[in-house]
């Protein structure tokens, strides 16, 4: 049986709240609020106990303790003063926590004390009544009765009891139990007896049914059984226990796409919801993106579409941030597809994470019922995607701290180990008795140290720089780019070629300084004439990434940025020569993209997963890149 056999808590006015194993509060419906006169928002997470301390002297403690550790439902009646008010209480456990559910009996306790044994008789006008004399004959028969077994009163007066159990398809030992009930209470035993018992209904429906017998005095009757239906009230306490597991699955994963898969998967098997899906937000671009759908959903649209801001109702609703039902679609105006098969649809938001959305292929699908317990789903499901989130970002600054540690050091590593070897120059020559000795750094050594000085001082001050701070990526010419780069570089200007014109999207400036340190790169691992070919790749191949090589001929091979992350260069002449590949891999990783070396005849500098990289390739000839550049042009002499 489903939950959708009949409406169920929309005949349900029971107070209803959660606890998880320390007793603090999970969840609370509105009638819960509306008894304890506390908000969800005041009491989610809080101790009961510390909440409310007066009720550690009644039975509330007892009654909880037990039911949660010897894994058991528990009941007992208890009145609360400050709103004059009986209540049944029921408490269900379950491994996460405890479901409890308060129910006003006020009126029947007050109807028990003015009208003695006739008070069920009056409370039960929409329950199933029947009433025997002492030979246990049915004397009497409601309407609800006829209704909940599909028969006749008259073919029902005068016969034994035992006919109901019959006609309900009630087991032979819950038979017996009632039995004993009604034996109990006619000789005066006990005052009531009470049961919840399975049964079939007149339709063969599987209904759960609570039978109290009560005794009356009538002038043929002794005994009256009350029966209620109280299966609705059993189905959303099932559901609510599996809401219960559910919140923890959802908890336990840091995957998006996983906590929503459960959320579908849980509104399909728990509330009935077959056509069903998830869609998050892409910050990026702005649209809402399906993530997770049931199968149900994929059978019946072939997939889920995609929602652009101001598309249908489903982005309507995430605007408003409010649960919303729709009855017939055939009555709402500017619906997504105007084609659909969907009749009826209930939308609810995740919090600002995306929404979920059920649609139905009946008209008035969906009630208050759904609207509660589908609330409670999304609700749950946003703490999961929020707790996501906050983990994702602690690893990410993890990450970036451990980089950002890890670039410290090197940079460390480099100004000690590079002045370490100035001030050893000084050493050497100082204590050397040359008489036509002169100061290591004068005349023109001066101005070339000062220059790879500044030079080490803009690597470190780029270094250090979060990959975050790339500013706004704008279209960039390959060939501009490597024109000012090797300008600005040791190489000599006709040193490098483009294999063919290119473009991408970087932050220029940064992109100009990378293809200078690493062209600064190749000029110290060589000491006379050597050329970098620039080729680029994966634009015409499918099966490769997009990036862009350098691929030069000196005759010394670079260490890997990988293997040794910072190392000194100040035993090449005695230059501060900077922080070279690692340089070069820290600008590629802030624009998302991977640096990898080769070492062969000769060396391959490679750069993948450009993806806005693109190339003119009608021509296949290189294009050697001349620059002209003036006297002022900023070429580095040494």
């Amino acid at each position: 049986m489903t939950i959708r056999s009949d409406p169920m808590v929309d005949r349900v006015t029971d107070a209803f709240f959660a606890l998880d194993t320390d007793f603090r509060f999970t969840y609370l419906n509105d009638r819960a609020e509306d008894l304890l006169e506390r908000s969800r928002g005041e009491l989610i997470g809080r101790v009961m106990w510390d909440e409310f301390p007066q009720t550690v002297e009644t039975q509330f403690p007892d009654g909880f303790h037990q039911a949660m550790d010897e894994q058991v439902s528990v009941a007992f009646e208890i009145y609360h003063t400050q709103v004059e008010t009986w209540f049944e209480t029921r408490a269900y456990p379950s491994e996460s926590g405890l479901s409890v559910f308060m129910r006003d009996i006020t009126a029947r306790k007050r109807q028990e004390t003015t009208l003695a044994q006739h008070a069920a008789v009056v409370e039960a006008i929409h329950d199933g009544i029947l009433t025997l004399d002492r030979n246990r004959q049915i004397v009497t028969v409601n309407d609800a009765l006829e209704s909940f077994l599909g028969t006749d009163r008259e073919e029902l007066r005068g016969e034994h009891v035992e006919v109901v159990p019959q006609l309900a398809d009630i087991a032979n030992d819950d038979a017996v139990d009632i039995g004993r009930a009604i034996t109990d209470v006619d000789i005066g035993t006990a005052d009531q007896r009470q049961l919840e018992l399975p049964f079939s209904d007149g339709d063969g429906r599987n209904r759960i049914g609570e039978f109290r017998v009560v005794p009356i005095e009538d002038d043929t009757a002794t005994v009256a059984i009350v029966i209620r239906d109280v299966t609705d009230r059993h189905e959303y306490e099932r559901v609510a226990a599996s809401l219960h597991e559910v919140t923890r699955w959802l908890l336990e994963s840091d995957d998006p796409e996983e906590i929503c898969a459960i959320a579908v998967h849980a509104g399909s098997d728990l509330l009935d919801l077959p056509i069903s899906g998830v869609w998050l937000l892409e910050e990026e671009h702005g649209y809402l993106d399906p993530v997770a759908g049931t199968a149900g959903a994929h059978e019946e649209f072939g997939g889920l579409p995609r929602f652009h801001p101001g598309e249908g109702l489903v982005w309507d609703v995430f605007e408003s941030g409010d649960v919303s039902r729709f009855d017939d679609l055939e009555t709402v105006d500017d619906i997504y597809n105007p084609e659909t098969p969907i009749r009826s649809e209930l939308i609810a938001p995740i919090g600002t994470h995306g929404v979920l959305m059920s649609g139905s292929l009946e008209a008035h699908r969906f009630d208050e019922t759904d609207v509660e317990l589908v609330s409670t789903l999304v609700e749950n499901t946003r703490a999961a995607l929020d707790r996501a989130d906050r983990e994702r970002i602690l690893r990410e600054r993890s990450a970036d701290l451990e980089r950002q540690t890890e670039r410290l050091e090197g940079v460390a590593t480099v100004l000690s180990n590079d002045l370490k070897h100035q001030l050893e120059l000084v050493a050497d020559a100082l204590g050397d008795d040359d008489e036509n000795w002169e100061f290591p750094l004068a005349e023109e050594s001066v101005e070339a140290t000062l220059d790879r000085a500044e030079r080490l001082v803009d690597d470190v001050r780029e270094f250090a720089r979060n990959a975050t701070a790339v500013r706004t990526r704008t279209r960039v010419d390959v060939g501009e780019a490597i024109e000012q780069a090797t300008a600005g570089s040791r190489l000599e200007d006709d040193a490098v070629t483009l294999e063919r014109p290119a473009t991408l999207r970087a932050d220029y400036d940064r992109f100009v300084h990378l293809l200078e340190t690493a062209f600064d790169d190749v000029a110290a691992r060589s000491s006379g004439d050597v050329t970098v070919r620039i080729e680029i790749v994966g634009v015409d191949e499918t099966d490769r990434p997009r990036g862009f090589a350098l691929v030069d001929d000196a005759p010394e091979r670079p260490s890997s940025p990988q293997d040794h992350f910072l190392e000194s260069t100040a035993d090449r002449d005695g230059a501060l020569e900077g922080l070279g590949l690692a340089l070069v891999r820290a600008i590629a990783q802030a624009h998302d993209w991977e640096l990898s070396i080769v070492d062969d005849e000769e060396t391959r500098i490679e750069i993948r997963d450009v993806t806005t990289l693109e190339s003119d390739s009608a021509t296949g000839d290189e294009a050697e890149l001349s620059a002209h550049a003036d006297t002022n042009s900023g070429t580095n002499e040494e």
